[in-house]
């Protein structure tokens, strides 16, 4: 399928919402820190998954704009997710030191302050169990789900601590990119409901008549 007038405006729309991202962000790299970049890596990690968690519930109308297969949309997304948010605790810890790595429980208030910490393994059990969907048909979607407890975890870390969220513009773009994404959740929730309900009522109805 080629690309569509609709799909053209879709891809037109994410483009222009990361060159935005990007000039808000572009006067924070006023010195030789690399901390501004580290806040631009997780600024389009969290751009591109949630994107991808977008794709979900609204398959078909991402495949009849882009026409492309869903999971080729899909994963476009996600690569660039996995990429972005795998070298922001990387350059972090070159910049900080390697207990970026560490989850801290020392409080409640300190543990959803540094929450990007355990998102990223959680991050990974969700990306290793889409890895191994063919081996584990009937278990890998839960764990794939987490991803939505990474979002979470991500946008209430990022409140809390991102320097770029002083930033309303920055603040209002993500808090909205992470609201669509549990509005996304539900829409799915909803449609699996109805998938589920029609086919009880299809298998009642065909025991019903036998």
């Amino acid at each position: 399928m080629a690309l569509k007038p609709k799909g053209v405006l879709l891809l037109a729309g994410i483009i222009v919402l990361a060159v935005a991202v990007g000039m808000l962000i572009f006067p924070g790299f006023t010195d030789n820190s690399l901390l501004p970049f580290v806040g631009a890596l997780a600024l389009y990690g969290y751009l591109f998954v949630a994107l991808a968690t977008l794709t979900a519930p609204f398959l078909k109308e991402f495949v009849l704009a882009i026409g492309k297969p869903f999971l080729k949309i899909h994963h476009s997304f996600a690569a660039l997710g996995i990429i972005f948010i795998t070298l922001h605790p990387i350059f972090y810890a070159i910049e900080t030191g390697f207990s970026v790595f560490i989850p801290n429980f020392d409080s409640w208030t300190i543990f959803w302050t540094f929450a990007g910490k355990p998102a990223f393994y959680v991050f990974y059990v969700a990306i290793v169990a889409a890895v191994l969907r063919k081996n584990a048909v009937r278990h890998w979607k839960p764990f794939h789900a987490l991803m939505y407890v990474v979002l979470f975890f991500g946008i209430v870390h990022a409140n809390l601590l991102g320097l770029n969220f002083q930033n309303m513009a920055i603040a209002a773009i993500y808090d909205s990119l992470f609201a669509a994404s549990m509005a996304g959740l539900a829409v799915k929730r909803y449609q699996n409901y109805k998938i589920r309900k029609i086919r009880k009522e299809a298998y009642t109805k065909k025991n019903g008549q036998s």
